[in-house]
């Protein structure tokens, strides 16, 4: 009875003891009701653009119907679906700050390059609070400004394309930077900034030349960037033959598109 005490007088005080046991904080957990849902809301993909409803339900087969339309993409979803091997690479984390009344403000301001390593790279620049919200934010604008990459010979057109088609140049502030194909074998002859981001475009011979504030890394990767986007800006002979353009996607799929509108406004 003595030792039995002191548990009755806690557990029969008015509920208080065993309100924290089993009702209180302890009972509800926030296991069950926080990060698990939010896990099953981030798996679970509900497009909300017409590309994205297309995707879902497998009416476009490949990225490169996408680029043919000139389709633009708004859901980073859709990349994860036609490319599920890219592999990112944060190029740099710089702080910025704002001057305000209070003081200073910081935030962290995140550049982040994805990339196959097989024609398709993208490049994301986010600012945030904290340094993880930035380079997620990143990895997410990398991915909606992929793009694909179109690469050439040097001499004899043998085996697999290997370098940059032509003599490409981009520019971003006072940086530029020029693609200049170069022999098999060569490999990447750039400073390290753009040599990460030509590999992951998937570019193995390449000679580069670089002008400007080349220290100021925020410009120079999108230097880069511009300049292997202009790849496919050039209309070189074999280029010429007329391509019979099918359907748009939203035009063929029309049909569909209009039940999903239908289902939509049901709800």
């Amino acid at each position: 009875m003595a030792d039995s005490a002191p548990a009755d007088s806690r557990g029969g005080r008015g509920g208080f003891g065993r309100g924290r046991g089993t009702r209180g904080r302890g009972g509800r957990g926030r296991g069950g009701r926080g990060r698990g849902r939010r896990d099953d809301g981030e798996q679970a993909w509900v497009p909300v653009t017409k590309l994205g409803r297309l995707v879902k339900d497998g009416k476009i087969k490949s990225i490169e119907q996408v680029y043919l339309f000139s389709l633009p993409i708004k859901e980073y979803q859709i990349i994860d679906v036609f490319l599920p091997k890219l592999k990112d690479e944060v190029m740099k984390i710089t702080p910025v700050q704002k001057q305000t009344r209070a003081g200073q403000r910081t935030r962290f301001k995140a550049f982040v390059a994805i990339g196959d390593s097989d024609g398709h790279v993208g490049l994301g620049v986010k600012c945030a609070k904290e340094v993880a919200t930035a380079i997620r934010g990143a990895i997410i604008l990398a991915k909606l400004s992929v793009i694909p990459v179109r690469r050439g010979y040097w001499g004899t057109r043998m085996g697999e394309p290997h370098t940059v088609p032509v003599k490409v140049t981009g520019k971003c502030g006072s940086v530029v930077c020029r693609l200049v194909p170069a022999p098999r074998g060569t490999g990447i002859v750039a400073a390290p900034t753009p040599k990460k981001f030509l590999a992951l475009a998937g570019i193995i011979d390449c000679y580069t030349t670089a002008r400007g504030s080349t220290k100021t890394l925020g410009n120079f990767v999108k230097a880069a960037f511009i300049a292997i986007a202009n790849t496919y800006s050039f209309l070189t002979p074999d280029l010429w033959a007329e391509t019979a353009l099918a359907k748009d996607p939203y035009q063929e799929f029309t049909d569909f598109l209009a039940k999903e509108a239908a289902k939509k406004s049901k709800y």
